[in-house]
């Protein structure tokens, strides 16, 4: 800014330098960066879970040889957080193909001059569901499954009762 004398009185509307404002950008949620498409970036990445897996052994042999009963603590965390990780983006993926094959039926049913037909959340939890149950009766573990499900449920019904 300029200097003034301290003796007359500053002008309202004085004339200050302006600086050109700095744009932070953050390339996650920028346009310019492009559209996230998770198949473009699962095949991009790909390499990634070899290096995932290569690690889980390593974790899983050193879980062998550790006797330290603190560091075997630490490691068997480590090793369940990966698996659950894992699993999370196999329902991931799993989800997705659903999603495309859902979307490749609406398509050739509107190529044969049918109107596309949308499924609900509900009726989409219910299809999952369904798919569940069926993966679950498959390895044989759907009545373990009910039985816990059946517990969860009576214990909250007996919260829910007044005492």
């Amino acid at each position: 800014p300029l200097e003034m004398s301290a003796k007359k009185p500053v002008p309202f509307l004085r004339q200050v330098v302006t600086v050109a404002k700095k744009i932070h950008r953050d390339p996650r949620f920028d346009d310019l960066s492009g559209e996230y498409k998770p198949e473009i970036f699962m095949k991009t990445y790909s390499f990634l879970e070899t290096i995932k897996s290569r690690e889980k052994e390593m974790v899983q042999k050193q879980l062998k040889k550790c006797r330290n009963v603190e560091q075997k603590e630490k490691l068997q965390q480590l090793l369940n957080r990966m698996i659950q990780q894992e699993q999370a983006q196999k329902n991931q993926q799993k989800l997705r193909e659903r999603e495309l094959s859902l979307k490749r039926q609406q398509r050739e049913l509107a190529k044969q001059g049918k109107k596309p037909f949308f499924l609900k959340r509900s009726e989409k939890r219910k299809l999952e569901l369904a798919e569940k149950y069926a993966e679950l009766k498959r390895s044989g573990k759907l009545e373990s499954f009910l039985n816990k499900k059946r517990k969860r449920n009576a214990i909250k019904d007996k919260r829910r009762l007044p005492s």
